[in-house]
């Protein structure tokens, strides 16, 4: 039953995740972790990051492990086929309609109204593992400073300036990996 489920679950979330990967997360979060609470919010964003460190796209990477982590190997197979079955009709349906009417009005009005809503999910997201990441609680904390863990401020602040200074995801992600290690292990 946990694998119909997990399917059922993953195929909902792929049903309505537009935008890419990045737009999935709150979605897979809301039913992982929130509804279901197969998984604690720090297990959830262990699997974010990971996802994003493993190739291929991250919604996928992020179903496949939310599944092991749930149901083992099966449980794998079964959230990442929920995740993908959708898609690949919607994307042949859509495609076929965008070629085919792509031009009109309407479509392009449609796409115009979904840009906005997908920034908001990805900027949700981020403002949650911002918070678990500097300050380690899901809810803005009413000391707002001084609870801050200071290592992961410092590692927020140097990824977000890497970022924009278009330093590569990889050697970004390895380099915030060992200023925690050592950061983690000098304070």
């Amino acid at each position: 039953m946990t694998y119909l489920l997990l399917f059922l679950e993953f195929a909902k979330i792929s049903l309505v995740c537009v935008g890419g990967g990045y737009a999935s997360m709150p979605l897979i979060q809301a039913s992982v972790v929130d509804s279901y609470h197969w998984l604690t919010l720090p297990e959830f964003i262990d699997i974010f990051t990971i996802s994003q460190m493993t190739p291929g796209p991250i919604g996928i990477n992020a179903a496949t492990f939310a599944g092991m982590k749930i149901a083992g190997l099966a449980g794998a197979i079964s959230a990442t086929m929920g995740f993908v079955t959708p898609s690949i009709f919607l994307c042949i349906a859509l495609a076929k309609i965008i070629f085919k009417y792509g031009e009109l009005g309407a479509i392009q009005g449609i796409l115009n109204g979904l840009r906005p809503a997908v920034m908001a999910l990805i900027a949700a997201a981020c403002i949650g593992f911002v918070l678990l990441a500097v300050w380690d609680v899901e809810d803005l904390p009413q000391d707002f400073f001084s609870s801050a863990n200071p290592i992961g401020a410092i590692i927020l602040i140097g990824a977000l300036i890497a970022a924009r200074k278009k330093i590569s995801a990889i050697k970004l992600l390895i380099a915030c990996g060992f200023a925690g290690l050592i950061l983690g292990n000098l304070f």
